[in-house]
């Protein structure tokens, strides 16, 4: 199953380090409790569009862009099961591959 709280967690921590920037650091500028920012990174919680907003302040990151990278992520994601599922009924057999019972039990 996909989460959404896991997909923007990998989006935020993604974000944070690649500006170098420590959870401390993060947590101060925005003022959320540094554990609490790392179980939003973890997937573990979900936060609040205003805890969302002060985070995304604290990384200089329009919470849309942000919000666009998830559904990016998202829609791969659910593209992969779709895919996947399709794999799995293509190889299901159909009339013209089930083989012949006589041909079997022979």
């Amino acid at each position: 199953m996909i989460l959404v709280r896991e997909l923007l967690g990998d989006v935020l921590r993604r974000e944070r380090r690649t500006q170098g920037r420590t959870l401390r650091d993060v947590s101060a500028e925005a003022r959320v409790s540094l554990g609490y920012i790392s179980e939003i990174e973890r997937g573990q919680k979900e936060a609040s569009s205003e805890c969302l907003s002060a985070i995304c302040t604290a990384l200089a990151v329009p919470l849309s862009v942000v919000m666009a990278e998830v559904s990016g992520e998202l829609a791969r994601e659910e593209a992969s099961v779709v895919e996947s599922a399709l794999v799995g009924v293509s190889s299901l057999p159909t009339a013209d591959r089930v083989p012949d019972v006589a041909s079997v039990a022979a």
